[in-house]
C-alpha cells in the first residue's frame, strides 16, 4: 500500500471497500498539487487491487474540501522553485512558456486526472459534508454516486469571485441543469442538500455524526453487486452520457476555462491568469459568505 501525505487510504471489510480521505483538514481539504498527485495514486492503488469492488471518498475536518489551493505557503512553495518544489512543476508542460504552461498543467492535473477517476473500473461514493467549493464539485462529480451530510451545500464562486467560468471539469449542466447553473455561476449562490438531492445529484442524506457509518453501509449494499454487473452499469450509464454529448463538452468547455485564463493574463501588466480586484470583483481572500439561493428573493451583498 502506498505511503500518501495528503490523503488516507484504508481497506474496510476484508478489503472491498477502500477507503481515500482528502487530509490536509486545517486547509478545508483545499486541493494543492501534492494533494491531487496523492488522490489520483491513490484512486489507482485502488483500481488496482482485485479485491476492491467499492471506493468511497471523504474528507477529514469540517468540510469535504473548499477547491482548489489558492494561496497557502505550501502550496506556493510547490509552485515556486527550490527544495519544496513539486516535482510535476517540470513535467507536462511545466517548463513551458505563456498560456501553453497553464494549459497543459491544467489539463493534466485538473482535467483529465479527474475524467479517469470518473472511469475508475470500480464503483465510486464520495461522502461529503459542509460547504462543497468549486474544485471541490470537480471531485464529488467525478464519483458514480454522492452521499451528503445534512448540513452539506454547494456553491461554484470562482464566476464571482476569481472571474471564471466555471472550474475545469465543467459538469455543472449535467449536473445542475442548464439555467440553475447559470444562475449559480452568475451569483455565487449555492444550493442546499435538499435542493441537490431533488436535483438527483445527491443520493443519500444523513445526518453529519452518521455520514461515516451510514455511506459505510451503503457500500456494503453495493459490493453485494457482482463486479462484472456493477462495472456494466456504471459503463452503460457513462457511455450514454457521452453518447449525449458529455465527453465532447467537457473538452469544448475546458478550452474555453483556458481561453479565459488567457485574457485576464492578457489585460494584466503581472500576468495573473484571473480577475483581480480592480476589475470589479470581490477578492477571494475577504469575499462576503456564500449566500443561498432561495425562490422568491433576491439577494446581494453589501457593496
Amino acid at each position: 500500500m502506498g505511503e500518501y501525505k495528503y490523503v488516507t487510504y484504508e481497506l474496510l471489510d476484508e478489503g472491498t471497500i477502500a477507503r481515500i480521505m482528502l487530509n490536509r483538514p486545517k486547509q478545508r481539504n483545499a486541493q494543492n498539487r501534492g494533494l491531487l498527485v496523492d488522490l489520483h495514486n491513490a484512486f489507482l492503488e485502488a483500481e488496482a487491487d482485485d479485491q476492491v469492488r467499492v471506493v468511497i471518498l471523504g474528507g477529514h475536518g469540517t468540510m469535504f474540501s473548499s477547491g482548489h489551493d489558492m494561496g497557502s505557503s505550501e502550496s506556493i512553495a510547490e509552485r515556486r522553485g527550490g527544495e519544496n518544489e513539486h516535482f510535476t512543476m517540470g513535467i507536462n508542460g511545466g517548463t513551458r512558456k505563456g498560456s501553453e504552461n497553464l494549459m497543459l498543467q491544467e489539463w493534466h492535473y485538473f482535467f483529465e486526472n479527474t475524467r479517469r477517476w470518473r472511469n475508475l473500473r470500480k464503483i465510486t461514493i464520495a461522502q461529503v459534508h459542509g460547504t462543497v467549493f468549486a474544485a471541490g464539485l470537480m471531485l464529488m462529480w467525478a464519483c458514480d454516486l454522492i452521499v451528503a451530510a445534512d448540513n452539506a451545500k454547494f456553491a461554484d464562486v470562482v464566476g464571482t469571485r476569481l472571474g471564471m467560468c466555471g472550474v475545469e471539469y465543467f459538469a455543472h449542466p449535467w449536473e445542475f441543469g442548464p439555467r440553475k447553473t447559470k444562475e449559480l455561476m452568475l451569483t455565487g449562490d449555492s444550493i442546499d442538500v435538499d435542493e441537490a438531492y431533488q436535483l438527483g445529484m445527491v443520493s443519500k442524506v444523513f445526518p453529519e455524526a452518521e455520514l461515516s457509518e451510514k455511506t459505510l453501509e451503503f457500500a456494503r449494499r453495493i459490493a453485494r453487486v457482482p463486479t462484472m454487473a456493477a462495472l456494466l452499469v456504471k459503463e452503460a450509464v457513462n457511455q450514454s452520457v457521452d453518447n449525449m454529448g458529455f465527453y465532447n463538452a467537457l473538452n469544448a468547455c475546458f478550452t474555453i476555462h483556458e481561453l479565459n485564463h488567457s485574457h485576464w493574463a492578457w489585460v494584466h501588466d503581472n500576468r495573473w491568469p484571473v480577475a483581480q480586484p480592480e476589475d470589479g470583483i470581490d477578492s477571494w481572500r475577504d469575499a462576503p459568505p456564500v449566500l443561498p439561493a432561495e425562490k422568491g428573493t433576491v439577494k446581494a451583498a453589501a457593496p
